[in-house]
Order: C-alpha cells, then structure tokens, then sequence
C-alpha cells in the first residue's frame, strides 16, 4: 500500500502551502543522494517525498487526491500525479528539489546548498550568474595562541565549481536549448480565476535556457561537494568572537558567480593559571607564609616566559602585584595589558614538634605591634566581650 502523502512529509492535512513547503524542504535535506551517497533508501525516500510534495504544492492534484488518494491518479481521467508520464509523472526529484529552493513558483527561499550549511549572504537573481553564500567556521585556539598569534590550516567541507562541466551544469559536449515552458521568456503566466500573474518560470528559474543534457557529476547544479584547506594567519590579541575572514573561501558561486567568503569565528580555551580581563592578565599565586613575613623574590609564570617578583616584608594574602605589558597584545597596536597577580599565604598544616615550638617561642616574643591588623581587630571587638 502506498504512502499516505501528508504522513511522508509529517504535515496534517490542512497544512497551509507555506508549512507544506517548509516540511517538504526540511525532509528532502535530509534524505538528499548528496547528503547520503550509495545509499538506496535513502534516494527512494527522497524520490517519494518529492512526488508527495508534486502532488500536495497542486492545489488540484490535492484535491483529488484529498478526495479518491491515490487512486486518484490512476484512473483514466486524471492521469499520474505530474501529468500522465508514469511513476514522478515525467517530473524529475531533482527539479522538484531546485524548484522548492530556487524561488519557482513565488516561494522564494536560498539557494539549494545554502540549506546545507545555514549560510546567509548569498545573493541571487534568477536567470544569471549568482554569488555564493558565506560560511562560518569555529575555531578554538589556547590563550597562549592568542597572545601571541599564531597560523592555523583548518579542513571543511564546501560546494565547489563542477571541474566535469567547469561550472555549467551541462554535460560536456552538450548546449543549452530555449526553455520549452516559457518559450525563453523566463516567466510564465498563471490563471487564478479572473486574476492573472506573471512569475519566474520553475523549468529555467528565470534563465529562458535549460541544459540539453544535466551534467552527470553535478547533476546539472554545476556544483559538487568537496573538502577544501585553507591556512589562517591569527593575530595576537585575538578574543573569543573575533571574527577573521578568508575571501572567496566560501560556496562557490552558481553559474559563474562570485564565490562567497568564509567566516572563522575565534573561541579562547580557558587557562589552566591565567584569567582574562579585556587584554589584561590575572593569576593566583601561593607564597610561603615565611615569605610573607620576611620578604623575598619569587619567580611567577607569564604567558612569554618566567618572570620575577619581589614580595615585601609583611605582605598579607589578597595582596595584589602589576607586572606592567605581561598580558595580551593589543590587537590594533599600542602597548600590552599588564599581569595582575594575586598573592595567597598559604599557612603550613603540618609541624614538627621542633618547629611547633618555634613558633610558640616566636608567639611569646612578639607583642601587638607586630600584628597591626589584629590590634586593630581587637580594639573594635573590645565592647563585644563585655
């Protein structure tokens, strides 16, 4: 028993012509040969949805069928759902599919692999050459990367120029004929009633010439998938959202138009030690508490190399030190960020008794004075203790 047409493309049955082609455009990406080579089940879903959609987008093939299925189409009368000519009626899945992407018929809508990849600033007009849409790549990179730039060779997937039929959709050898809908006109005329409208013509999309014989690599779109390499050179002081651009690395353009550009959006991992504010650097470092009391020198990372820092006697955790143009390049030019770094005293949690009783003895020997914070402290907590 045949396929129920409104369940092939999940639409009920009072789906409005909008939403029937909306269901019809997501399934046939889906389902695509293009986007599942040698796979037959897939290329037969694809056949049935397109002769569902050929007979739904009707508004008299969907009454008919609305009101006897699908026998509908098999008595004397009404012929096949395109017309007469067997099995898609004589209308080919592929022409369908151009049609439904292309604008034939007052739908509108991108070009065909624009739906592929979710590409946006294509432009088209029907009947010539049109430019390819753009494309977006994420690249991840490390912090370290994007201060101090770096080249990337990134690999994707994109439409290319058809090298069979360099382009033109027509199989080598082969030439374009006038379109026999509209007679080379590029439009065609349609009867509503009392109304008449002029629309592009869904055989040619505006072109006035079909191809003589579709190429068989491309199918006649004069383009093909494949993979492409492209090398980027990123700039120091890159940040997450960077945008970089790589012309004409995007769908090659239909027909002899212009290729689009590709977009590489930049994402900076998060560091291990280091966390970014605009260009400037912050970082968390453990001293001794020895350290903290005497004084001393230590060495701190940075992002170009190990670097020095002098700690006073006396400094206290929360402290924070600037090492001046230790953190990200400004991306246009001018001087660097700084490296903020946060000190941390990090008191001992185990003692020998040897140092416990050092540190008693120190305990008896200091007074106040050498605990400015804590006098204080106390001081103001005196009325609390009363």
């Amino acid at each position: 028993m045949a396929n129920d047409y409104y369940e092939l493309l999940g639409v009920s049955r009072d789906v409005s012509d909008s939403d029937l082609k909306k269901a019809y455009r997501k399934q046939a990406v889906k389902y695509h040969p293009d986007k599942n080579p040698d796979d037959a089940a897939a290329e037969a879903k694809f056949k049935e949805i397109s002769e569902a959609y050929d007979v739904l987008k009707d508004a008299d093939k969907r009454a008919a069928y609305d009101r006897y299925g699908h026998a509908a189409f098999k008595q004397n009368g009404m012929g096949n759902p395109g017309g007469g000519r067997g099995g898609m009626g004589g209308h080919d899945p592929f022409d369908i599919f151009r049609e439904a992407f292309g604008g034939g018929g007052g739908g509108g809508g991108g070009g065909i692999f624009e739906e592929f990849f979710g590409g946006g600033g294509g432009g088209q007009s029907h009947g010539g050459a049109q430019h390819g849409s753009d494309l977006r790549y994420d690249l991840e990179i490390s912090l370290e990367e994007a201060a101090k730039g770096t080249e990337k060779e990134i690999k994707y997937r994109r439409p290319v120029a058809c090298k069979k039929c360099s382009g033109s959709g027509a199989e080598p050898g082969s030439k374009k004929v006038t379109c026999p809908t509209c007679g080379g006109a590029g439009q065609v005329t349609s009867n509503r009633g009392f109304i008449s409208y002029r629309q592009v013509c869904p055989t040619c999309q505006g072109a006035g010439q079909t191809i003589e014989k579709p190429c068989t690599s491309c199918r006649g779109e004069g383009r093909v998938m494949d993979s492409s390499t492209v090398k980027v050179r990123i700039p120091a002081g890159v940040h997450t959202g960077s945008k970089l651009r790589s012309a004409g690395k995007g769908e090659a353009g239909h027909m002899g138009g212009q290729a689009g550009d590709l977009y590489i959006i930049i994402h900076v991992k998060e560091h291990e030690l280091f966390e970014r504010h605009d260009n400037d650097l912050f970082c968390e470092v453990p001293i001794k508490f020895t350290l903290a009391a005497l004084g001393g020198s230590i060495s701190v990372p940075t992002l170009f190399g190990k670097g020095s820092l002098k700690i006073p006697a006396g400094t206290q955790t929360g402290t924070t030190f600037r090492l001046r143009e230790q953190g990200i390049p400004a991306l246009r030019g001018g001087r660097k960020g700084d490296l903020l770094i946060r000190v941390q005293v990090e008191v001992p949690t185990k003692l020998t008794s040897e140092q416990t009783a050092k540190l008693e003895e120190y305990a008896e020997a200091c007074g106040d004075p050498a605990n400015p914070v804590s006098e204080s402290f106390v001081e103001k907590a005196k009325k609390f203790f009363r």
